[in-house]
């Protein structure tokens, strides 16, 4: 085997982090969290509940990030003093301890240039996530309830809060739809290339031939709206209607008409919200996430005018984006990146990380194709 040029690897780890330095800018980062920390010392701050939250989430993930920056260009200077003297003391644990040291600092430094990759009007943002079941009876509203899982365990994984907003039964098992947030700076563009249909073949447990089944789900993402956003809605545009908020099985969990249905009539867009304990959070919630969907929607509409001026229209998003096979072999499978992994289990238990990366650099190299 070749010996490492360690110290080219070095160098190219070095010019790496200088371009992603460029994109962050850390110095603007520093007076960002100065203002925010000035902002949370405020003696009124948590007069505003939610608005405490923001400044307060948002100063953890900008120190998060600074952390990471700063501790990287360390690492990356202290890297030719470690090859140095195990070169000059013949010590070979010393260079294999160096040689490990520039793999897990190349392994950072790839998580940390996904970061500047979100670079999308919206991809800061706080992200809402609805999963609906698809063509395949029970076994994709069980698939549904698969996903909800999946993706609460990843944000569990990285200490983001979620908040599960809306979840409708379905009949025997699993979900007819689900709605929730995950409450995390660029949420959004880091799970916006989730959305699509995903789709699962496995022998169905509920089937009592042991036939294999084919279900699918559907999985949207939407920027949480902010207060800075503007989307009028005339109340002549909306219909409401209230409901008993109910579990599993039909099963009501709560005796009054708590639960808000919110129908935009222009567009026929539909939020239902009944996870609240009073029918006046149901429809703050809900106006909410209808205002993020018209955002988002008036968005699409205005990119999709721009490719059709340019002669050139396409859809970013096929219809199976991803498949999950249980039988008759395991192996999860991105349509669009071709990545693949050969363990569903770790994947439903909410390791998609790999996907996530492989959808944004995907995406980014679509939107660099287009552009040209």
């Amino acid at each position: 085997m070749a010996a490492r040029d360690m110290d080219a690897e070095i160098s190219e780890l070095s010019q790496t982090l200088a371009s992603i330095e460029k994109v962050l800018e850390p110095d603007k980062m520093r007076e960002r969290i100065t203002d925010l920390e000035a902002h949370a010392a405020a003696p009124d701050l948590w007069d505003d509940v939610e608005q405490a939250q923001q400044v307060t989430s948002q100063l953890s993930y900008l120190q998060a990030e600074l952390r990471k920056v700063t501790d990287l260009r360390q690492r990356i200077d202290d890297l030719p003093v470690m090859v140095e003297l195990g070169r000059d003391e013949g010590d070979a644990d010393a260079l294999a301890e160096a040689e490990r040291e520039i793999d897990d600092v190349r392994r950072v430094l790839s998580d940390l240039e996904i970061r500047t990759l979100l670079s999308g009007e919206y991809d800061e943002r706080e992200a809402v996530v609805t999963i609906r079941s698809g063509a395949g009876g029970v076994d994709a509203a069980d698939f549904a309830e698969m996903l909800l899982r999946m993706y609460l365990r990843w944000a569990e994984r990285h200490g983001y809060k979620t908040e599960v907003l809306d979840t409708s039964y379905a009949e025997e098992a699993g979900l007819k739809s689900a709605t929730f947030e995950v409450k995390a700076p660029f949420a959004y563009g880091t799970l916006s290339v989730e959305a699509g249909t995903h789709r699962l073949v496995r022998i169905s447990p509920f089937d009592n031939q042991g036939r294999r089944q084919t279900s699918f789900a559907a999985v949207e993402v939407i920027p949480l709206i902010e207060t800075t956003d503007h989307v009028e809605i005339p109340e002549n545009d909306i219909r409401i209607d209230v409901f008993r908020s109910s579990g599993p099985g039909g099963q009501s969990v709560n005796t009054t008409d708590s639960a808000v249905r919110i129908t935009h009539l222009p567009t026929g867009l539909v939020v239902s919200m009944q996870n609240e304990k009073s029918q006046i959070q149901n429809r703050a919630a809900a106006m909410r996430v209808l205002q993020s969907r018209l955002l988002l929607l008036q968005r699409e509409q205005e990119q999709a005018q721009k490719k059709e001026m340019a002669g050139d229209v396409k859809a970013s998003w096929g219809d199976q984006m991803r498949s999950y096979v249980l039988h008759p072999y395991q192996m999860v499978k991105d349509l669009r990146t071709e990545h693949e992994v050969g363990n569903p289990t770790t994947v439903f238990d909410g390791q998609i990380d790999d996907f996530l990366e492989a959808g944004i650099r995907w995406r980014k190299q679509q939107e660099q194709a287009e552009s040209q």
